[in-house]
């Protein structure tokens, strides 16, 4: 059981499902294929803090300072 790999247009998508506000988190999940709850929350804490740059951040390779490679 490996991690899963979302694209920032799914990540998108939810963010956008979620401020519309017509799914709940767990029709969301279902339609998007999403195991965990947390998952969706931390995509929406970041929308909500601004910290857009990290939707198109590979995994495991987070970038705080320079907010990616140029």
């Amino acid at each position: 059981m490996g991690k899963n790999l979302y694209t920032s247009e799914t990540k998108w998508a939810v963010v956008r499902e979620k401020l519309e506000g017509k799914l709940t988190t767990k029709e969301i999940m279902d339609k998007y294929q999403i195991k965990n709850k947390s998952q969706v929350e931390t995509w929406m804490r970041w929308y909500k803090k601004g910290e857009i740059y990290r939707f198109d951040q590979p995994i495991g390779k987070q970038y705080t300072f320079g907010h990616g490679p140029e």
